[in-house]
């Protein structure tokens, strides 16, 4: 039976995070409308180099969005018609609608069954004369195997991209995001681990010869005043987003603990559960990784009806990428021919993990889940 007597339980509560740093956030909104100054500007600058130092990277290009952060990285790499980039089947649809907006062809590949990242041997096996970029999606909040594919497409002068959309603070073997690839793509969409109050995102990068060409597509590739030397687009940042941004990166690290936090608390309170653990499969976090929890995502036996039962007993939560990207409709393609995405697609549900969980949520949410699969083990 729905319980309506207890509180719900969603999957953010931006509400509740903005008290917590409202009156620094309400001071920046004041500062940059008394300033007259609302696109770009000092904001945006400043923004930029504390971003780029709390990564360990030299440069960051602010953006519109992570899925302009992505056209501005492909755009300024030079992909164009006749290249190919591989990208991920199981991921956000901008991973791969990016890709045939610069004119160039997606070539979607199978990901880890456990991970949910790319499958590095799948990018290996469809390399051809014609690939010029790889995009690696860091899913979930973990970190890509990246450190043998890397090299290997550094030697045949493959353009790795990073789409850090979902993993700002996560660590794999001592590096975090922006280390790996060529560039890095975030997004601070409201719900992300660094979220703004509307869209924003950024492309950073070690690169210094990549600058350059990104502030040059984030302008409609101006080069000065009503002067073009290449095509490029509106991806300019609000300087509201960036001093709103100002103000919770600092935060950042300690939201992050608290997802970890919250992880962990999943996992050891599901352990007195066994029908749970016959029946849903919990993420896993390998030594030397920092798995930092944009979503907690787990593979469920009758997903859909334990999605339902959620709902009935005010627990939010939300099936992420149900539809391989090459058989969406856009692209035309079959979820056969990336079969390890498409059975994520028909397991996979992301439960709250968000840093204003309040205390004893996670052991309700277990005991939800454990009661669904005790009443109906079959």
């Amino acid at each position: 039976m729905p319980t309506t007597a207890a509180k719900p339980i969603g999957m953010a509560d931006l509400a509740a995070q903005f008290s917590g740093h409202a009156d620094l956030a309400l001071e920046a909104v004041e500062r940059v409308l008394r300033s007259g100054g609302y696109i770009l500007g000092p904001e945006v600058s400043a923004f930029e180099e504390e971003l780029a130092a709390s990564l360990a990277v030299p440069h960051a290009v602010a953006v519109s969005s992570g899925t302009d952060a992505l056209l501005a990285a492909l755009m300024a790499m030079g992909v164009g018609p006749g290249d190919e980039v591989i990208c991920p089947a199981f991921s956000f649809i901008a991973t791969g609608m990016v890709i045939p907006r610069v004119g160039a062809t997606p070539v979607f590949v199978d990901v880890e069954p456990d991970s949910f990242n790319v499958d590095p041997e799948r990018i290996l096996d469809a390399l051809t004369p014609r690939t010029k970029a790889v995009i690696a999606v860091h899913l979930f909040g973990r970190v890509a195997a990246l450190e043998e594919v890397a090299p290997i497409l550094r030697e045949r002068g493959v353009a790795l991209i990073e789409d850090a959309a979902q993993a700002q603070g996560a660590m794999r073997d001592g590096r975090g995001i922006g280390s790996w690839g060529d560039v890095a793509c975030i997004s601070f969409f409201p719900a992300k681990v660094l979220g703004a109050a509307g869209d924003a995102g950024a492309v950073v990068t070690q690169r210094d010869d990549l600058v350059g060409p990104l502030r040059q597509a984030r302008v409609h590739g101006a080069v000065g005043k009503n002067e073009h030397a290449s095509i490029g687009g509106n991806f300019r940042i609000d300087a509201l987003q960036a001093a709103l941004l100002r103000v919770k990166l600092p935060l950042l690290e300690g939201w992050l603990q608290a997802r970890i936090a919250n992880a962990s608390r999943y996992a050891k309170q599901a352990a007195p559960h066994p029908a749970l653990l016959d029946n849903v499969h919990l993420p896993q976090v390998s030594p030397g990784e920092r798995h930092v929890f944009a979503q907690y995502v787990i593979r469920a036996r009758k997903r859909d009806a334990l999605k339902a039962w959620l709902a009935d007993h005010r627990v939010a939560s939300e099936i992420y990428y149900p539809t391989p990207l090459q058989a969406q409709a856009c692209f035309g393609g079959s979820a056969e021919e990336t079969p390890v995405s498409a059975l994520a697609g028909r397991e996979v549900l992301a439960i709250p993990v968000h840093p204003e969980l309040p205390e004893g949520a996670t052991q309700r949410v277990v005991e939800t889940i454990a009661a669904f699969y005790e009443q109906d083990p079959a």
